[in-house]
């Protein structure tokens, strides 16, 4: 039995009659962009974070530059952001103007480490984003209460954990900003990309507003230099229909990872670490061994499909003039040669997961003979 990372198309089997009419009825509307469809998913997002606003956009990259600009970033601002991480996050600061400051993560959870993130803060600091890594919220009343204490914004990247929550609030409700993606492999998936941004200050809402319509208002009159970022009917009509089953979908993601739990306990790897101060919604399911390599090369011959979050962190990214012994963050690197992500995903079956393990126990110890 082969096993895939994802599979898409078996989510599409089991939505297509409902995918259908919601498409087919934005197509008979005629309204493509920024229509009924956009505004009523905004409503219902900002109702499932407990938020005053949600903003659609056309990515979650454009979610975390649009955040920035919104909260006045720019050149001569520091941003604080973990190193272990897509680089999204950094390439918003930079497209902002400010300069990206890398900081450590927590080897446990993959999350920023609250203690580095402070160690970070320059003078000229003036925000920090906190990435969410693989579905599990970072230690939000830490890091909250060093921005209230040094005067920070603090902007929460919520791509992988939409449904996660910190202390019984939902993450992207914690910040001065949230912003997430709906990139098709996420928690909730757009057929192509799309994003959001939430907040409860009105004044941030606004200004995310204006700035995804060529900094715009009203028509053909334009305040600030803005962006092309709106999100289009379609894929806000497709999100709404995944929207109502993202509570049952996590859960089910939650099923997988505590049977992964039971069948490798004891493995001679390191399963992934829950904080317990709210639901993890396991975007991806992540191990981490020495042999990681091996692992994944003898996982591949078995048929079981795996993948690699993230094989640089971003300080050694060559556009972040990567060079040896530069900058050390030893979790962050540490991790980037140990991680593997396992399939995790709501229509995989038990069966499959049941094949992943024998796969992984019999990949372990031909990665050990060798």
């Amino acid at each position: 039995m082969n096993v895939p990372m994802l599979d898409l198309a078996a989510e599409y089997r089991d939505l297509e009659a409902e995918l259908s009419g919601a498409i087919g009825k934005v197509f008979a509307s005629g309204r493509f962009i920024l229509g009924p469809e956009v505004e009523a998913l905004e409503r219902e997002v900002a109702g499932y974070l407990g938020v005053a606003h949600a903003v659609a956009v056309a990515s979650g990259t454009d979610a975390l530059h649009l955040a920035l600009r919104a909260a006045g970033i720019g050149p001569g601002d520091d941003v604080v952001t973990p190193s272990f991480t897509f680089i999204a996050a950094a390439e918003a600061v930079s497209h902002a103007g400010a300069r990206v400051v890398f900081a450590d993560i927590d080897p446990a959870t993959y999350n920023l480490d609250p203690a580095a993130f402070e160690a970070a803060i320059t003078p000229a600091t003036r925000a920090v984003i906190a990435v969410h890594l693989f579905g599990q919220t970072a230690d939000l009343a830490a890091i909250s209460a060093i921005c209230a204490r040094r005067g920070l914004r603090l902007i929460e990247d919520c791509a992988q954990a939409i449904g996660a929550d910190f202390d019984g609030r939902r993450a992207g409700a914690w910040g001065a900003l949230g912003c997430f993606s709906f990139y098709p492999t996420k928690n909730l998936g757009a057929y192509g990309d799309a994003g959001m941004v939430v907040t409860n200050d009105p004044g941030l809402a606004d200004s995310v507003r204006m700035l995804r319509h060529h900094g715009s208002r009203t028509a053909y009159r334009h305040e600030v230099i803005g962006y092309n970022s709106r999100l289009d009917e379609l894929q806000a009509a497709i999100l709404r229909v995944k929207l109502k089953r993202l509570e049952r979908w996590n859960a089910r993601r939650r099923e997988h990872a505590a049977l992964y739990r039971r069948l490798l306990a004891g493995a001679p790897f390191g399963l992934p670490a829950e904080h317990r101060r709210g639901a993890h919604v396991y975007h991806q399911f992540t191990v981490r061994a020495p042999m990681r390599d091996a692992l994944r090369d003898q996982l591949a011959a078995r048929g079981v499909a795996s993948a690699i979050y993230y094989p640089l962190p971003v300080h050694w990214q060559p556009v972040y003039g990567a060079e040896p012994g530069k900058l050390s963050l030893p979790a962050s690197e540490q991790a980037a040669r140990e991680v593997l992500s396992l399939p995790i995903y709501p229509q995989l079956t038990e069966a499959q997961v049941r094949r992943v393990c024998e796969a992984l126990a019999a990949a372990a110890a031909q990665a050990r003979v060798r």
